[in-house]
This record gives structure tokens, C-alpha cells and sequence, in this order.
């Protein structure tokens, strides 16, 4: 097969008859070679006559726009997308799903394929992942966030945003704005959310896909926890491929060994991977071209709780600073409570502790571990939190230790190797100062940073666990943020500035 032009393809068979029967602009030039019309009716023609490695034309006549060069393997996603109305992205997190996924819908609105996408993902990346997304690479392009009051749902829907991000919840409560809306793709982020069929969510989704609309779903870990995960993202993407029920699925993917227990059948995975097509996969380990370490930050909601003592604490603090120097060390204190509540626990002037609802920072980690292909450490950096976190995951089945100043050095010592030598824990979680030097934890490829430090040398050390020699995976950084001191805290971070040197201006800047 030979790109001839932007516009043609020339393929050598053994029977061209087979394709200008079949394709009506296909044009048979002898010598058993046939010259296509390249366009995207013509590529998918070809693939359905089963000729392999038919590429999409997005690859020759597309200028992928936007502030960034797409690596090879995103080219290959976008075009793999674009050749399928409904498929699953599987790429493995930190390889550049998003981008993959908007080029390849910018090309498909270019061409008048579709008109209108709608964005469906976790409500901690609608706004840093997805909407920063689209502006780096479809600038171009009208993006808006249905979130809020369901008037301002159905009012944004009904506008004519060309992207429209919502939350998994959000859906339900528009569906029948959306279903009129003139979404021809819908894009399903963080799709595990969607492997129960006898959800309100799935039955929903499932309602407003239809043989008209492209659907693609995006997630690194399809069956992450049982087999019987992928009987959902199946039923939605290959309808055909599994049975009716999803009782059915559950035998032919798991042998029941006990009245409560079943395990994987050794065919279990053969069966995942046929029902789960069509896909596209890339390991981190297999985009050479990717950076050994990204960072990506992920927007957290405050509770109403949170919500209600960060004002409190912050109405305090601009009081007590009116027509007062402000020291270092008096900022540095203000700026700890503040990063206090948004982690979820706070120190009272007598040393007690008040405890806060984190369930919506801890759906948000939990999504991460999911979609982590590797072990995970969360580094937090207030001792107050860490037993709140634990619990959790306990609850959850997710297998964790624990690692702060107060653990000693030989019991440090011993949880560090079963961490790097054995399957469990799959979670560390690490008082910052406790493990920021000299630890080789490589069993990890994702670093969490539940909240902020303040130093940028624990900071660096911290994140340098993992990314040492003998790391096998290229690494993500993910940052938790819900606060605004923990965006500029950050965002002072990855500009390599201690955020003690700039502790003066971030208080003002807070207090502003």
C-alpha cells in the first residue's frame, strides 16, 4: 500500500476486481494494482474487504493544530479513532488520550462527519484536563462546561458550544437535552464508571447511543479488578460480541469454586480481549517518544464543610492582617491552616484535630489508583490525614501501608521491601519528610500528591523515588487541588521556586 497523494491510495492486490466492484471511485490500473480515492468512506470500504493497515486519510491531510506536535502514537490513536464509529481507547494513563481524542474529533467536524462532541469524564479533569485540553489543541474551537444548577446545564447544552464537558452524574439529570442536543460523538473519559449495566448511569448512556452517534470510551484499565468488568464498556461499544445477560458473561469468564468465591477462568483474558473491539492500546513502556515523567493536575470540589471553614479561616486572616506587617513566619502559619482544611483535617490553637469530609478528594484518588497500570504512593503532607486515607482504602480492598515520622526506621525498612518485592501493598502512603531521599521505590509509576508541600526540595525527592534507575515505566505525577493556596502553591512548584521564598506575595495574592 502506497500514500500516493492526500487524495489517493495506491494498493497492490491480487484481485483489484475485489475493490473497484466494491468502491465505485476506485479506479484498476493493471498489474493488479488499484488506485482509491482517499477519504474516510473509501479507508473504512477497505478495512470491512479485511485489507489490513488501511490508514485513515486524517494522517495526510490533517495540520494538527494547537500549541503541542502530536508524538507517532497519537497520530496512530486519532487515526484508529477516526476509522471507528464506536471503539475503546485503552491507552494506558499519561500518554496523551485527550489529545489523541480532539484532533481526531476536530478532524471528523472539518470534514462534516460530525457536528457537535459531547465530553462525558470525572468532575476533577472536565476543567484542567479536558477544557486546558481543547485550548492547547483546538483553540479553534467553542468548549463549554455543563455544571451547576440543571437550568444551567440545559442552557449550555441547548447554546452552541461545539464541545460540551459534563460529569457522569450530570447526564441523567439533562438526557433528553442531550439526546435533542446534536451530539453526533459522545466521549466517555474514565469509561470504568461505566462496567455495571444495572446502573441508572449505564442505562442512561446506553439510551442516548444509538446507531447514528460515534461513541468512544477512554480508559487504561478495562477489567482492572474482575473479568466481568468489561461486560458494561462491551454492551455499550460491541453489542453483538457478548451475551444478553450479564449473568451469562460471569460463567464464561469465571469458575465458581464456592458458594461466595469465583476465580478467572485461564481463558478469561482471550475473552476480555475479543469482546473488547474494536480497541487500540498503547503502554507507556511502547510510546518512545513520551517524556520519562509527566504532571498533570486534577481539580478537586471542596465540600460544603471544607468549603465553609477555608472562607472562615480566610475572613480571619485578612482581618488580622489589615494595616499589619505580615512576617514570613506569620504567612507560612496562614497558609498551612488554609492547605490544612483543603486536605481534609485541621490542628486547633490547643492541638486538637477537626476532621473533614474528603469523600470527593478520595473519589478522586480512587480514580487514579483505577487507572493506575503500576503500584501508586500518595504522598500527604499533614500527618492528621494519613489514617483517614487508610481507612478508606481498606474499606475499598485496596492493600496500603503506611509511612510517617513516627513509624520506625526497621519497620520503614521492611514495608519499603514488600512494597518493591511483592504484590501488596499496591499503596504507600508517605509523610513527604519521611521517605524524600535516598528510597528507591520503582515498584511505582504513579506519584499522588494528596496536597501541596511547601518545599520544593522535598518536593523534587519526593517525586524522585520513582523515577530512578531501574524504573521500568515512564511515570505520572498527578496533583490533588480544590483550594486556590493549593494552585498557587503548586503552580510555584512547577516553575521550581520555593514556595518559602515567595511566602510574602502568595499570602497577599490569597488575601487579595
Amino acid at each position: 500500500m502506497q500514500i500516493v497523494s492526500n487524495k489517493h491510495l495506491l494498493l497492490r492486490l491480487r484481485d483489484p476486481t475485489k475493490v473497484t466492484s466494491q468502491i465505485p471511485k476506485s479506479q484498476d490500473i493493471g498489474n493488479n494494482q488499484v488506485l482509491v480515492n482517499w477519504g474516510l468512506s473509501e479507508a473504512r470500504a477497505l478495512r470491512q474487504l479485511n485489507i489490513r493497515n488501511v490508514p485513515s486519510p486524517i494522517l495526510g491531510q490533517y495540520k494538527w493544530p494547537g500549541m503541542y506536535k502530536p508524538f507517532e502514537h497519537q497520530k496512530t490513536t486519532a487515526s484508529f479513532l477516526t476509522l471507528n464509529t464506536k471503539a475503546l481507547c485503552l491507552n494506558e494513563q499519561g500518554t496523551g488520550k485527550t489529545g489523541s481524542v480532539i484532533w481526531a474529533a476536530d478532524y471528523l467536524m472539518n470534514i462534516g462527519q460530525i457536528k457537535r462532541v459531547l465530553v462525558i469524564c470525572p468532575l476533577s479533569i472536565m476543567d484542567s484536563a479536558w477544557r486546558a485540553d481543547l485550548f492547547k489543541f483546538a483553540m479553534h474551537r467553542t468548549v463549554d462546561i455543563a455544571y451547576g444548577s440543571v437550568a444551567k446545564r440545559k442552557a449550555i447544552i441547548n447554546g452552541d458550544a461545539e464541545f460540551v464537558i459534563i460529569n457522569y452524574d450530570g447526564v441523567e439529570t439533562v438526557e433528553q437535552e442531550i439526546d435533542r442536543g446534536g451530539f453526533d460523538l459522545i466521549v466517555v473519559d474514565e469509561a470504568n464508571a461505566y462496567k455495571n449495566t444495572s446502573t441508572k448511569r449505564w442505562k442512561c448512556l446506553n439510551r442516548l447511543v444509538d446507531t447514528r452517534t460515534w461513541l468512544w470510551m477512554l480508559t487504561g484499565t478495562p477489567a482492572a479488578q474482575s473479568p466481568t468488568d468489561a461486560y458494561g464498556l462491551a454492551k455499550l461499544i460491541n453489542p453483538n460480541g457478548v451475551p444478553r445477560f450479564a449473568s451469562s458473561f460471569k460463567e464464561m469468564v469465571l469458575l465458581k469454586v464456592s458458594q461466595f468465591r469465583w476465580i478467572p477462568k485461564p481463558e478469561a483474558t482471550t475473552i476480555v480481549h475479543r469482546v473488547l473491539q474494536p480497541a487500540i492500546r498503547f503502554n507507556k513502556e511502547d510510546c518512545l517518544d513520551l517524556p520519562e515523567m509527566t504532571y498533570v493536575r486534577r481539580q478537586v470540589e471542596l465540600t460544603a464543610q471544607q468549603k465553609k471553614y477555608y472562607k472562615l479561616l480566610k475572613d480571619k486572616l485578612i482581618v488580622q492582617a489589615g494595616g499589619e506587617q505580615i512576617t514570613a513566619v506569620n504567612a507560612a502559619v496562614a497558609m498551612s491552616k488554609l492547605l490544612q482544611v483543603a486536605c481534609g483535617a485541621v490542628y486547633t490553637d490547643d492541638s486538637e484535630i477537626i476532621e473533614f469530609d474528603i469523600k470527593h478528594r478520595y473519589n478522586v484518588l480512587k480514580e487514579v489508583i483505577e487507572e493506575s497500570s503500576q503500584k501508586v504512593l500518595i504522598f500527604v503532607p499533614f500527618k492528621s490525614v494519613i489514617n483517614l486515607i487508610s481507612d478508606k482504602l481498606t474499606t475499598d480492598g485496596v492493600t496500603s501501608e503506611i509511612i510517617r515520622g513516627d513509624v520506625p526506621v526497621n519497620q520503614r525498612t521492611e514495608t519499603f521491601k514488600r512494597f518493591q518485592e511483592t504484590p501488596h501493598p499496591k499503596v504507600l502512603i508517605i509523610q513527604p519528610q519521611s521517605a524524600a531521599h535516598g528510597v528507591t521505590l520503582t515498584a511505582a509509576n504513579t506519584v499522588v500528591w494528596w496536597g501541596p508541600t511547601a518545599s520544593l526540595e522535598t518536593y523534587a525527592q519526593a517525586n524522585a523515588r520513582v523515577h530512578r534507575a531501574g524504573q521500568r515505566h515512564p511515570s505520572t505525577v498527578v496533583q490533588l487541588a480544590g483550594a486556590p493556596v493549593e494552585h498557587h502553591v503548586y503552580k510555584l512548584l512547577d516553575n521550581k521556586i520555593d514556595v518559602h521564598a515567595k511566602i510574602i506575595d502568595l499570602y497577599d495574592d490569597l488575601l487579595a
